[in-house]
């Protein structure tokens, strides 16, 4: 079990016996490496509760002590933000499910120092009260959000005239990229992608309830560690936490390392509960069937779940998908693509058709041959059952690890 379903047992089973237990089990598991989050006495939300129709609809969240909080507004769609410190959230998901003026509501961590609740409107609407005031007992404080329904014009001059104190918010920069470990001329540097994270937690297993977020992390690590002990190789993470990166961020990363692959994680879940096996996608204007495409429409929508206004693409990026560059980044892809599906030939299982395509943005590096791993699918009981497996996970990584070989070999061959 992941040590943040440890932590999310132990909160929930701490709030049924009341909020002095509650501090104490926490104290207990903040002092866990790994635990919570790495920042020292993040603000604790161990409450909430949402009421209201479709006209008006308050949320109260419950706090250990007096959170600073800031309120944004994004359109298409429209979205209200609430930006805090670093908050651990130990309540049941269940009692913050969307309704009332509300047809989704995430929460979770942005980066170490900061958290963010996005709640995804069904019409243009407005906190007409947001405050933070003492509960009954004295012994924390509520966040208490009252939203109301306006019109179009109305939401369109708040998103027009609100001020982003945190610029960082609005313009998605990077502020931290990780580097690879004692990297020297001639390594074969990887950027080893965990998708999802922070507030993006990504799907949902069938049966266990894990997230995503989770799988793909613990799976990029075994990776990194693996294809690190191959001599001239140095792998690393996008990210080693469960933070949240936009996908342009995670392109970027990968850039601005030089990396010479970018290998993204995901294992996601479908309609379709019997389909099971690995994919390997790569990067085109026309996606090669329609499970790729909306596949990629929902990966692609991992910005908007955090709350981050959508940013389009730089012309020179669009351009250069015409660009000589571009293509033979594509074809380095491809081979890349090719070499992964050998190794796990009559080793890993796989779906019909294994090698597949779509627009998906987090491979958009037009100098960064990079593939998007299905590593299976939360969807289907086996699959999980195998996701959650650290022999597997062992096996999975030597596969790649092979392949990666293999294209490198492939590519100092052919004087690459």
């Amino acid at each position: 079990m992941f040590k943040r379903d440890r932590i999310a047992a132990g909160l929930s089973v701490g709030r049924n016996l009341g909020f002095a237990w509650w501090l104490c089990a926490f104290a207990v598991l903040c002092a866990v490496p790994g635990g919570a989050t790495g920042i020292k006495n993040p603000l604790l939300a161990y409450g909430a509760r949402i009421v209201g129709d479709d006209a008006r609809t308050r949320i109260v969240i419950d706090f250990d002590r007096e959170p600073r909080f800031s309120v944004h507004y994004i359109a298409n769609p429209e979205r209200i933000v609430v930006d805090l410190p670093a908050t651990a959230f130990g309540f049941p998901a269940k009692d913050l499910e969307a309704r009332g003026l509300f047809k989704d509501i995430r929460y979770g961590a942005m980066d170490e120092g900061s958290a963010r609740i996005v709640l995804t409107a069904s019409r243009p609407v407005q906190l007409a009260l947001a405050k933070v005031q003492s509960d009954e007992n004295g012994t924390g404080h509520r966040l208490v959000l009252d939203a109301e329904m306006i019109d179009e014009q109305k939401f369109a001059e708040l998103v027009k005239t609100q001020s982003w104190n945190n610029q960082a918010d609005a313009t998605q920069t990077t502020s931290a990229i990780p580097l690879p470990e004692k990297t020297a001329p001639g390594d074969f540097v990887i950027a080893v992608d965990a998708g999802h994270g922070g507030i993006d937690t990504g799907a949902i297993g069938v049966d266990t309830k894990t997230e995503e977020k989770q799988v793909t992390l613990a799976f990029a690590k075994a990776l990194a560690d693996r294809l690190n002990k191959e001599p001239g190789i140095k792998a690393f993470l996008t990210r080693d936490d469960d933070e949240f990166l936009s996908l342009s961020q995670r392109v970027l990363i990968a850039r601005q390392n030089h990396a010479a692959l970018l290998i993204s994680l995901h294992a996601d879940t479908l309609k379709q509960k019997d389909i099971r096996g690995a994919t390997v996608y790569t990067i085109s204007d026309k996606a090669s069937d329609k499970l790729a495409a909306d596949l990629a429409d929902r990966e692609n929508l991992s910005d908007q779940i955090a709350g981050k206004e959508t940013v389009a693409e730089p012309p020179e990026v669009a351009d250069i998908l015409l660009d000589l560059t571009r293509r033979e980044t594509q074809a380095f892809s491809i081979s890349l693509a090719e070499s992964v599906l050998a190794s796990f030939k009559d080793q890993v299982g796989t779906i019909n058709n294994p090698h597949r395509h779509a627009g998906f943005r987090v491979l958009q590096a037009p100098d960064v041959p990079s593939i998007l791993l299905e590593l299976g699918f939360l969807s289907n009981v086996e699959d999980e059952k195998r996701l959650l497996d650290d022999g597997w996970r062992v096996k999975m990584a030597d596969l790649l690890t092979d392949a990666v070989k293999r294209y490198r070999t492939s590519l100092m061959a052919n004087g690459g």
